[in-house]
């Protein structure tokens, strides 16, 4: 709801949200809170009707029925319901458009942000899910939250991709499962296949480490085929600049590309955090599409929260990764 929000209101920083539901204890609801630009009367009406619209197709999809709407003054309240029992409130206000905001459709650079690592905390990817932007996660396979952190992100609407495990240089923290030089055809094809279906809902893939595997020609031209037949994407988080997974990527016709602005936490301090970020922005005005990976340290998502409100004042519209692939 709040991705189907923010694509009708497209001022993410204006989108507020307590995500408390849970339906083994009543009395706990969503709370989403939406403040809409003040416009003529009719465009105002018009950006209100398709606002509901669109929170009412996510309802259908998870068959919520919303209460009849209450409106007083510049607010409008309803709730969503499974059967008997309130699952989301939801607030509807109007406000004075600030005079320094950029047409989202005048923003015509694009950013994607992809947090990876994701898999063993729940929590982490809950204060992920609160925020009301197109953001992409990785997830990595075979963690004791992959499975549900994926399907959670992929009913809220965030874009999931496989943060697939490749060998780096010395090897320091291998996954159990991970592409290796000298692999097979065979033996890639069926580890990828397991790996995808121990992550739901993935429309593409990105590498986990692998400094050793994406310079390693031969085994691209294996994974490629593979993630082609799959029909996903691919990202390569260049963890090396030998690499040559890209390039290969492009050759076997799959849609890709690759970070080409500096990660976001090497270090994972709230300030460092912001000043990548800025980068990453005027990367993507300079470039038209840039590509950002961080992690989901406490520092990187407190300052994604303050700094992507900025993003559409400073031209630059936030995609999902799979916008900005070609």
């Amino acid at each position: 709801m709040l991705r189907a929000a923010a694509g009708v209101v497209r001022e993410p920083g204006h989108i507020e949200s307590k995500l408390e539901f849970d339906g083994r204890r009543g009395g706990q609801v969503d709370h989403i809170r939406i403040a809409v630009s003040a416009e003529p009367p009719q465009s105002q009406k018009e950006t209100l009707a398709r606002l509901i619209r669109a929170l009412d197709r996510v309802a259908a999809a998870n068959a919520l029925t919303r209460e009849r709407s209450k409106e007083a003054d510049a607010t409008v309240n309803f709730e969503y319901r499974r059967g008997d029992v309130p699952t989301h409130l939801v607030e509807i206000t109007t406000r004075a458009s600030p005079s320094t905001s950029i047409p989202a459709e005048a923003a015509s650079a694009r950013l994607a942000i992809i947090l990876d690592d994701l898999g063993n905390d729940r929590g982490v990817a809950q204060a992920i899910f609160a925020m009301p932007y197109p953001l992409t996660i990785s997830v990595l396979p075979n963690h004791p939250h992959s499975v549900e952190i994926a399907q959670e992100a992929h009913r809220r609407g965030f874009q999931v991709m496989l943060h697939l495990p490749m060998e780096s240089i010395g090897n320091e923290r291998p996954e159990t499962h991970e592409l290796r030089p000298g692999m097979s055809a065979v033996d890639v094809n069926r580890l990828v296949g397991d790996l995808l279906q121990a992550v739901p809902d993935v429309t593409g893939v990105n590498n986990h480490q692998g400094s050793q595997s994406t310079a390693d020609a031969a085994l691209m031209d294996e994974l490629m085929p593979v993630l082609r037949e799959h029909n996903l994407f691919y990202v390569d988080s260049r963890t090396t600049a030998a690499t040559v997974a890209y390039d290969t990527a492009q050759r076997f016709g799959v849609r890709s590309g690759f970070r080409n602005v500096p990660f976001l936490d090497d270090v994972a301090e709230v300030g460092a955090v912001r000043k990548q970020l800025q980068l990453a922005l005027r990367n993507a005005r300079k470039k038209g599409d840039a590509i950002a990976i961080g992690h989901p340290h406490p520092a990187t998502l407190q300052a994604l929260r303050d700094v992507l409100p900025e993003a559409n004042t400073q031209g630059v519209r936030l995609v999902f990764a799979s916008e900005v692939v070609h």
